[in-house]
């Protein structure tokens, strides 16, 4: 595992990135590049699956970053063929730790052939298909939730790996976006409520590329096509893209949090630049929640847009208060006790010149545990500043995600032991804030905010209203929101 740095326990970790290629000679040195792009999504482990005509499948998984594994030539050799797809992993379902095992994409040889699958997402009813599959003689190779598929398939009677898939994945609950590949085939698909993204590009005249992602079709000189629908399977060859609708129809539910906090904010979402729905984030935030203040500062890097919109629209004036120091990576030593006490100062550095003797509106993306939030106060207030104000491009997030998120216990989250109030002098700040639900739905493109009948996006870290029941974690003793 590698070692965290001081931040990484108060963040709702990026899920996972997949990527899939065909059509180009040498086609897993395209999906690591994408990977590359995607490399926010995850930064435990990465891996990648090829397929060469005359050499088979091949795969390579590794530990650390895809800069520091896949761009070696020794390796890249090993990975032939006009076929491959990739997967970053940030680990949200089974152990902690380093198990090479669990590194997607996984392989399975069925009787028609061999197939790959990578898997962003989680699977709610996992436990009780696992148990399931091994009282009939699944044999599992990791801990992972996204095996299950594969044993679901090597269970179905369909003739075609494709057809096996929609079999498999039509006893799945929960959310996935998934790439996968046969020996011919790259296969893209959505849960049907399209709670992950996943995106369809066009590399020049025969490639094609599947991404969760358009920043990384643009990093391989890609044309994005379009996205892969919700509850649509895309199969694609040497022929060409064929659509398939193996699910039964349902309202879509896309992750809200994709805007705020996962997705890069060069990436588009829903024909929607993220960057510019994360600025209109601070343009909402700064109407509902106005403050008396000398300057706006984003915490960076996340809170950066929504700093710029809340300047513009309040007029006060932008300023890059705190420093990011660009080479602290999730690598670095911590050797010492005393070392490890300067966690925040390893990544972030106060403007002191600038904060000096002013009223200060910090801009950042979400509250989880507090632990960040109060680190950077001190170090604000340490630097001289008159006043320290929060502004959140959030709601409170109150709840944890069952759907690819890796989210502290409910007992864990701030906002669900504490309200507002409780959360500002907990923080020992001037005044702190959250953008409301309606505000955030907003900055997204819904003008008339929350449909409480229908919620456009799932928000369930926020509202507590899961789209698909937890089954799982249910059976485990977590109590859902109760019905008003």
């Amino acid at each position: 595992m590698l070692p965290s740095h001081p931040f990484d326990d108060d963040k709702l970790k990026e899920e996972c990135g997949v990527f899939g290629v065909i059509g180009q000679a040498e086609a897993a040195n395209f999906v690591a590049l994408g990977l590359h792009a995607l490399q926010h999504r995850g930064q435990e482990a990465g891996g990648i699956v090829s397929h060469d005509p005359e050499q088979g499948f091949n795969s390579a998984r590794r530990f650390g970053y895809v800069r520091d594994n896949f761009t070696k030539a020794s390796l890249m050799e090993t990975l032939p063929g006009p076929l491959a797809i990739g997967h970053v992993r940030y680990s949200t379902a089974g152990k902690k730790g380093a198990v090479i095992r669990d590194v997607q994409p996984f392989f399975g040889e069925f009787a028609m052939g061999g197939a790959a699958i990578a898997h962003n997402g989680n699977i709610t009813n996992a436990a009780a298909l696992r148990k399931e599959l091994i009282q009939h003689g699944s044999i599992f190779q990791s801990s992972s939730d996204s095996e299950c598929i594969i044993h679901l398939m090597a269970r179905s009677f369909q003739k075609n790996i494709p057809e096996r898939m929609k079999d498999a994945l039509r006893r799945v609950e929960g959310a996935f976006s998934i790439v996968a590949m046969t020996r011919t085939k790259l296969i893209g698909v959505r849960d049907a409520l399209g709670v992950r993204p996943l995106v369809l590009g066009k590399i020049g005249d025969t490639g094609w590329a599947l991404s969760s992602e358009t920043c990384a079709l643009d990093i391989i000189g890609a044309e994005f096509v379009r996205e892969i629908e919700p509850g649509e399977m895309v199969v694609i060859t040497a022929e060409g893209v064929e659509s398939h609708r193996p699910f039964a129809p349902a309202k879509p539910r896309f992750c809200i949090f994709e805007h705020v906090y996962f997705s890069r904010p060069d990436s588009i979402v829903g024909g929607q630049s993220i960057y510019e729905t994360r600025r209109q984030i601070g343009v909402e935030l700064a109407r509902e929640c106005p403050v008396d203040a000398d300057i706006v500062c984003p915490v960076p890097d996340s809170g950066t847009p929504a700093a710029i919109g809340y300047s513009q629209e309040s007029g006060i004036p932008y300023a890059m208060g705190i420093i990011r120091n660009q080479y602290t990576g999730r690598t670095f030593i911590e050797p010492t006790e005393s070392i490890r006490n300067m966690g925040v100062l390893l990544k972030l550095n106060v403007n002191r010149a600038l904060i000096k003797g002013k009223r200060v509106i910090l801009v950042d993306d979400s509250v989880v545990r507090g632990t960040t939030s109060r680190k950077i106060k001190e170090m604000i207030l340490d630097a001289g500043a008159a006043e320290v104000h929060f502004r959140i491009a959030s709601p409170p997030t109150m709840w944890p995600c069952f759907y690819g998120v890796d989210t502290p216990e409910r007992d864990k989250l701030l906002a669900a032991n504490m309200n507002e109030e409780e959360m500002r002098a907990h923080l020992g700040v001037d005044s702190l804030r959250f953008i409301s639900l309606d505000g955030l739905y907003r900055a997204a493109g819904e003008a008339k905010g929350r449909n409480n009948d229908y919620p456009q996006y799932c928000d369930a870290c926020f509202s507590g209203e899961y789209p698909v029941e937890p089954a799982d974690m249910i059976a485990q003793g977590f109590e859902i929101k109760a019905a008003e």
